[in-house]
């Protein structure tokens, strides 16, 4: 949540901060704001809404001369999003923008209105800025310090100090790297930020602090230098482009079969992944999108392997009192790698002496870094908001652990696995092909404000994320249920031409199901179905073909996503920036 990138050196000032900008908006476009500096001066620039509001005023007015900046877009979390509670925020001679929240921030701020501090915002972040200026005298390091030391909650810093050429950074719980160029130097959120002008970096750990000067950088921690190594990025500039597509989640679901193949030529064989076979009890953790692809991959381990699963929500689990008292392995699930309530279970594991694996997208963050084992899902950059293709790899995953597992615990014997993975990618491919097929559905059902998802088993898994999906970027009201729930209360809101989109690729269960269909139908539910096998009496039954159980939601996943993307376009929705959303949720 937030973006931060900031730059020292000889490029168009201006230019890489607003570029770094709109690359990292999928973090947060409530607001942004740049402040540039010099030896004698710092100009503050803001705007609330988009980067192209922000880039309009740049346009307006004249700039200071400078090589000196740092630039922010904010996720509203203190405060409205407006212009004075958007970053950079300046107290006296301190400048800065901040990531995650300050969670002592009212306590704070009445301690230093007793100093005679006004203020002009609502923002925590304000008042972390007036306390490091409040301890600054003419050492800003002591000063950032003695201000971190009363702080409670998560932070990625960038700092500037009046008459003085460098930028200050520092991180708790919250990720940010150092870019480095022949050009300069540039401190980011993300290496969107910064991927068109250089591909290396150095990943800050916790209360790093570096200072970034025109010519050389020094990373400090306990008042020793720290020499760090440079690492590299494979991600390129075109990667992260929309190309063609109109939009970036469009982009993403298209991309699928490329990325399954991938991952498919890496994860090859039981030996190319970790052997969870040895465990007792797997706890499966994650939030959103995450932690529904840990509900169908807890359905896989049980069933297939005789793994006894539990999944949680990261900010439960990380809360309730936890019974290790089994072999256990924690599966924690992150496209980011930087989801705070995820980092949290996974340290309270750790301190239980529990293994833990995660599975993620960047190699780089927090949970790839701390994690005992780690799966990497190789899913590339992902910018839209709603996850597509790094929930499709992560079911993938899953889908490989419960095969590799019940092959090594003997329950299953080995398929031609190679055959079966170049049939699902043929598959996959003219599914993402039938885009027509899910746009008529889509049509049908754009202008409705109420839709219900209904499965079993692991269709009822697949449904909360294909109900998620639709929620977040379309805004209309849609829930998910098992379907033998209807009858409990929820078929009471099923009223006439109330869609109801069913899955059933479960054959064992598929009569079931059929029954609480036909429930709906004879309340007047317009009931889309997706499923294995034709469904008579049925117009909007689009079938896929059945393959291996360990990898059938595999060709689920993107009829869902397409379906919901189809319908926010017809709606006209912010699709790759849904409001009240950012792509990684990095406070609590």
């Amino acid at each position: 949540m937030c973006g931060i990138i900031g730059y020292i050196g000889k490029k168009s000032l201006d230019e890489v901060l607003i570029e770094g900008l709109k690359n990292l908006e999928y973090r947060g476009y409530d607001s942004s704001g740049i402040a540039l500096q010099n030896f004698n001066d710092v100009q503050i620039i803001k705007s609330s809404g988009k980067i192209k509001e922000l880039e309009k005023k740049l346009q307006e007015i004249n700039l200071i001369n400078s090589n000196i900046g740092i630039a922010h877009t904010r996720w509203a979390t203190h405060g409205n999003p407006n212009i004075e509670n958007a970053h950079p925020h300046q107290v006296g001679n301190i400048t800065l923008v901040h990531n995650g929240i300050i969670e002592n921030a009212n306590e704070l701020r009445q301690k230093l209105t007793k100093e005679g501090v006004k203020f002009k915002s609502q923002t925590d972040t304000e008042v972390l800025c007036a306390l490091i200026n409040f301890y600054y005298k003419n050492d800003i390091s002591s000063a950032i310090k003695k201000a971190l030391k009363e702080v409670k909650g998560s932070y990625a810093l960038a700092i500037l100090v009046k008459k003085d050429e460098s930028i200050y950074a520092i991180k708790k719980d919250s990720p940010l790297i150092v870019g480095i160029d022949k050009d300069g130097y540039f401190i980011a959120s993300d290496i969107s930020a910064i991927i068109k002008y250089t591909n290396k970096y150095i990943v800050l750990e916790e209360n790093e602090l570096v200072k970034l000067s025109q010519n050389d950088y020094i990373i400090t921690k306990n008042n020793k230098i720290i020499k760090k190594s440079i690492q590299s990025t494979e991600i390129d500039f075109e990667s992260i482009t929309k190309s063609n597509y109109k939009h970036y989640m469009l982009k993403e679901i298209m991309e699928e079969e490329i990325l399954l193949e991938k991952t498919f030529n890496i994860y090859n064989d039981k030996d190319s992944l970790i052997d969870i076979s040895k465990y007792e009890e797997i706890h499966i953790i994650g939030c959103g999108s995450a932690m529904y692809a840990g509900m169908v991959g807890k359905t896989l381990l049980e069933e297939k392997s005789n793994i006894r699963c539990y999944v949680e929500c990261a900010s439960e689990y990380r809360y309730k009192k936890i019974f290790y008292d089994r072999k256990t392995l924690v599966i924690l699930i992150s496209q980011s790698g930087e989801t705070a309530d995820t980092i949290a279970a996974m340290r309270k594991a750790k301190e239980n002496k529990i293994d833990t694996l995660a599975i993620v997208n960047v190699k780089t963050s927090t949970i790839a870094r701390e994690s005992d084992y780690k799966i990497f899902i190789e899913a590339g950059k992902e910018i839209a908001v709603a996850t597509t293709k790094a929930y499709l790899l992560q079911i993938t995953i899953f889908s490989l652990l419960a095969y590799f597992s019940s092959i090594n615990k003997h329950i299953l014997k080995e398929i031609n696995l190679k055959e079966e993975e170049k049939n699902i990618l043929s598959h996959l491919k003219n599914i993402l092909e039938q885009r027509k097929k899910y746009y008529e559905i889509a049509k049908k059902i754009f202008q409705e404000e109420d839709i219900y998802f209904i499965g079993r088993g692991i269709d009822y898994s697949l449904c909360l994320e294909g109900s998620l999906k639709l929620k977040e970027i379309s805004y209309i009201h849609s829930e998910a249920y098992q379907a033998g729930e209807l009858k409990h209360g929820t078929i009471a809101l099923i009223n006439k031409n109330t869609p109801v989109i069913a899955i059933i690729s479960d054959q064992n269960i598929a009569d079931k199901t059929l029954s609480n269909i036909e429930e709906v139908k004879s309340r007047g539910a317009n009931v889309i179905i997706i499923s294995t096998k034709k469904i008579s009496n049925y117009e909007n039954n689009i079938v896929v073909p059945k393959i291996s159980d360990f990898f059938q939601p595999i060709l689920i996943i993107p009829i869902l996503q397409l379906i919901a993307y189809e319908v926010a376009n017809l709606r006209n929705c912010d699709i790759d920036k849904p409001k009240n959303l950012a792509k990684s949720v990095t406070v609590e």
